[in-house]
């Protein structure tokens, strides 16, 4: 990709391999941001970009960011709505026969719009209280407890696989971890493995995605595109490792590596050393901030810029390096 000046980043030529791991790096203001999401994210997908000059892609497909950006702001949204786990849930139920006896069907089992969500709050899970002189205060609902549903729905149960009886109610009010032993062997349960390998099995089912923090909503969204073939796509994350735990990393590392398996290219604004040490390739961008950045100054393996003096990132990675063997280092 080739692209003239914009804001304080100069005229660049950037080169990403293809099926690998880049990360971008650089100090704050350098100019990452506005090359990677103002001019290649757009670029890989056909936008008419007047500051990038030229971009040969050929096999990329589409170019998906995966930021951390809130997921929407209907509390009817869930955990498990966003990931599609109710629609199994939702039919999982109806060929129960409780529901069958009762004359249930998949849409009924929706708490948005069937006849087991609960009248009180229309499948909310809250009420709004009016406070003369004072803002709205929003509170539990009294009728369902939260559950989103009448206590009908609490009357047709499905048998797991280890002989055990739950409602949809006790499903959602389980922890990912604990749904996806009780549903195991189910498209639910599998959708379900996915969150928990990305760290997300403390969430609740029944959790409103409005409250997710940006790394839980990042990791949201990604759950999605696993599991799939991703031949020609790009992937696109911006400091995800912000508020990880270091485990949370090393869990956020073996994503990628699926992601690689499946085909996909993965490009990473990134200030974390233990991520850009295992990349395959590191774009650092500088040497400083505003208009004294804007440039890339180093380019390679993530050892090749450790050793390049003009490198602020590198300078800390070489650092990182010291007293590591050299063959550990070759690993890498």
């Amino acid at each position: 990709m080739t692209t003239g000046r914009i804001h304080t980043v100069k005229p660049l030529e950037v080169r990403i391999p293809r099926n690998r791991l880049t990360a971008v790096t650089g100090v704050s203001g350098s100019g990452k941001t506005t090359m990677v999401l103002e001019s290649l994210v757009p670029a890989l997908n056909g936008e008419d970009v007047p500051h990038v000059l030229s971009v040969d892609a050929q096999g990329v497909t589409s170019a998906k960011l995966i930021d951390a950006t809130p997921i929407g702001s209907n509390v009817r949204s869930t955990v498990v709505t966003y990931c599609g786990v109710l629609d199994d849930l939702r039919r999982m139920f109806a060929s129960t026969d409780g529901a069958k006896s009762a004359g249930l069907k998949a849409s009924d089992f929706s708490y948005n719009t069937g006849s087991l969500r609960c009248q009180g709050c229309d499948g909310t899970g809250s009420v709004t209280m009016d406070v003369q002189f004072l803002p709205d205060v929003d509170m539990v609902c009294p009728d369902c407890g939260g559950s989103r549903y009448s206590e009908r729905a609490e009357r047709v149960k499905w048998r797991s696989a280890d002989g055990a009886d739950h409602s949809i109610i006790d499903l959602m009010a389980m922890t990912v971890d604990e749904a996806s032993g009780a549903l195991k062997g189910t498209k639910a349960g599998v959708k379900l493995r996915v969150l928990s390998d990305l760290g997300l099995g403390y969430l609740t089912l029944g959790e409103s995605t409005p409250s997710l923090s940006g790394g839980e909503a990042q990791r949201l969204k990604l759950a999605s595109e696993m599991g799939r073939s991703q031949d020609g796509s790009v992937f696109v994350f911006d400091e995800p490792t912000i508020g990880l735990h270091p485990l949370d990393v090393e869990r956020l590392m073996a994503v990628f590596d699926g992601l690689l398996a499946a085909g996909a290219t993965v490009v990473v604004i990134e200030h974390d050393l233990d991520l850009i040490s295992n990349a395959d390739y590191v774009i650092d961008m500088g040497p400083g901030g505003g208009d004294e950045g804007g440039r890339i100054v180093s380019r390679g393996t993530p050892e090749q810029v450790a050793g390049d003096p003009a490198s602020v990132t590198g300078r800390y990675l070489a650092e990182l390096y010291e007293g590591v063997p050299k063959g550990e280092m070759d690993e890498n």
